[in-house]
């Protein structure tokens, strides 16, 4: 028979006490609020499409199984095969990204997806995790051996990757990755005068993007004007959004008595915190945010005491990864911000997001678990 208790020194009993439950048990409620609100926002989508009603629903079940084994068998990892994990993991991925431009699917104007067995694969979601890893092996080795170029070599992965995802183009992606990643140099010890020159080639960007890109252009004109577009045409989700959070109120119109969903089409999936607003109103909402919340400072918390430059550097990212891409999610369906057609962490519909985030939050409950004199190897 199985035992966890504190005396247990076994591989099973080690990780669990080493591992920080807290944000394990946020992290599992998310996926399985992702199946509720799945269920509630998908029918209506899988119908518009002249599906079966449970097609989203059986799909996203199916991503479960994958998707918990890639979380918990990640956790387990050591410092050293999580290294070399992320190598092979952003060599493999940033490939993929480079054969979207040239072959892959597309859909709403961009090449982010791969058909591969029938399954749609985004080699951009990988990217993500393997990335954080990679920049923070850079950054801190750099620290520990300041002959090494880190800043350089830093600077040189962070163009190469930023290139081809404005290929596709992601946007999106490119403003998430460029967030993480300047973090991590800052924590690392980014002069100043490259600070103030990151601010402007971060301002310089965001107006080329806006010049360049005509979805970019439509999105941020429409946000900033939507008297212009009417009730339709690219603004129809955001009305749409909105309506359901107005008629949603404090508790929610019930369990699979909203309406949005009927005419949403990305209802199971960019809008899905919209379906969350009508069907289970503000408190629900609210509670949402805070398992987040928790995951988020929860994660944080644990490198107070850490004496690893690269496990403060890697947690930091990938929690930056995770958190800002919820509050982009969300506050892109409140009309916050323009839209930037990004999943809500465990909760959205796609098995190439949750694959990727699980792989992330693996590494994070890896990294994290407490070691003996606050470093090294378990």
């Amino acid at each position: 028979m199985l035992s966890l208790d504190r005396t247990n020194t076994n591989f099973i009993g080690q990780w669990w006490w080493t591992i920080d439950r807290w944000i394990l048990m946020a992290v599992l409620l998310l996926m399985t609020m992702g199946v509720l609100l799945i269920t509630a926002a998908s029918p209506a989508v899988a119908i518009q499409h002249h599906w079966a009603s449970f097609h989203f629903i059986k799909k996203h079940i199916l991503f479960l199984a994958p998707t918990f084994g890639i979380l918990i068998g990640t956790s387990f990892l050591p410092l050293s095969y999580i290294k070399k994990l992320a190598i092979v993991l952003f060599c493999v991925s940033l490939i993929g990204v480079i054969l979207t431009i040239f072959m892959g699917v597309e859909v709403k104007g961009a090449c982010r997806w791969l058909e591969v067995g029938g399954f749609s694969l985004q080699p951009s979601e990988f990217v993500k995790p393997a990335f954080a890893i990679v920049s923070a092996m850079v950054f801190a080795h750099h620290k520990a051996h300041p002959e090494f170029p880190g800043h350089i070599v830093g600077i040189g992965l962070y163009g190469v990757v930023v290139g081809f995802l404005l290929l596709q183009p992601d946007l999106g992606m490119t403003a998430l990755i460029t967030a993480m990643w300047f973090t991590q140099f800052f924590l690392a010890g980014l002069p100043l005068l490259w600070i103030c020159s990151a601010g402007v080639c971060g301002v310089g960007g965001l107006v080329g993007a806006y010049f360049l890109f005509p979805h970019v252009t439509r999105r941020v004109d429409h946000f900033f004007h939507p008297e212009a577009e009417g009730k339709f045409g690219d603004r129809y989700q955001i009305i749409q959004s909105l309506e359901a959070f107005m008629n949603g109120g404090l508790l929610g119109k019930g369990p699979g008595e909203g309406t949005v969903k009927k005419h949403l089409p990305d209802a199971h999936a960019d809008f899905v915190f919209a379906v969350a607003g009508e069907e289970f109103g503000l408190i629900f909402c609210l509670f949402l945010v805070g398992v987040f919340a928790l995951v988020i400072l929860r994660s944080f918390s644990r490198l107070l005491e850490e004496k690893s430059m690269f496990v403060v550097l890697a947690v930091t990212g990938l929690t930056v990864q995770f958190g800002l891409q919820a509050v982009i999610n969300m506050a892109s369906t409140l009309n916050l911000m323009p839209t930037k057609g990004m999943t809500l962490p465990f909760i959205s519909y796609g098995g190439s997001s949750m694959f990727a985030l699980a792989l992330g939050m693996g590494m994070v409950l890896s990294l994290t678990r407490r070691r003996i004199g606050g470093h090294g190897e378990f």
